[in-house]
């Protein structure tokens, strides 16, 4: 066992990976109170709400933050709530407008009418403060050009007044932003979903009521499907993990237990 081929292990690890994509096996998934409370708190509007979603990651985290962003995509439409999305990243527009679209064509949402893609403006902090004041004067346009006068659903909404929900899906430091521009100037409630190695600076938030929910990676997802009731990815890249996991722990053990034997037959 000390002197096993690496490459076996490579193989267990593979193994690992495609055996439970293959058989659809799902491991139960216990919902975390920060999950809990986001989805709560969303489940709790009332029909016609609007939600803020701002798709704030590039393609390299769209494997953990996408999963989360289509599960609230698909309880806001199911619940009636509109989606006004946007993105404070530039390489985010295409893949935020694809994401929507994917889950209003699903869903039979009418862009205008329940949701309508903002897209991209430069200088994270002016569009903040300036959403504040008067969404028009960021946002002339959608991100198909259709002027904002035009837009049905935009007719009412002006600033963060109109706004009963903002929700950062981050992979860097926006959350941060939205919470001192958004939270702090203007009173804005905010829910956050958030890649796994950032996790930890976002507890401080939730723990203060500027953040009313917390989403933590593909974890974060998986619950989230959960409790929306549409396993995806999210369930599916967390069974994977599992199991890769308990095959890490199994291989520890074993080691641990041959060397023990090892040295006891030495001595």
């Amino acid at each position: 066992m000390p002197n096993i081929d690496r490459r076996i292990v490579f193989i267990l690890v593979a193994l690992a990976v495609i055996i439970p994509m293959l058989l659809s096996v799902n491991l139960p998934v216990s919902v975390s109170e920060p999950t809990q409370k986001f989805y709560d708190y969303v489940e709790a509007l009332p029909a016609g709400s609007t939600i803020m979603v701002a798709f704030d990651y590039g393609p390299s985290s769209l494997a953990e933050l996408n999963p989360m962003a289509k599960a609230l995509l698909k309880q806001c439409f199911d619940s009636d709530i509109r989606v006004i999305g946007i993105t404070l990243v530039v390489d985010a527009p295409t893949l935020a407008s694809a994401l929507i679209q994917e889950v209003a064509a699903e869903k039979g949402a009418v862009e205008g009418e329940d949701y309508v893609f903002l897209g991209f403006r430069p200088g994270a902090v002016q569009v903040i403060l300036g959403m504040g004041t008067d969404i028009a004067s960021v946002y002339d346009t959608d991100y198909n050009g259709t002027a904002i006068g035009e837009i049905p659903m935009m007719q009412n909404i002006t600033n963060y007044d109109q706004i009963d929900l903002l929700v950062d899906f981050a992979s860097s430091d926006t959350v941060e932003s939205w919470i001192i521009y958004a939270n702090v100037q203007y009173n804005q409630q905010i829910a956050a979903g958030v890649t796994g190695v950032i996790i930890a600076q976002m507890f401080p938030y939730l723990q203060t009521g500027q953040l009313v929910g917390l989403l933590s990676g593909i974890l974060g997802a998986a619950e989230y499907e959960n409790l929306v009731g549409a396993p995806a990815k999210g369930m599916k890249w967390i069974n994977v993990e599992s199991f890769v996991h308990l095959l890490i722990v199994g291989l520890v053990i074993i080691g641990n237990i041959t060397y023990f034997i090892h040295r006891t037959r030495e001595e």
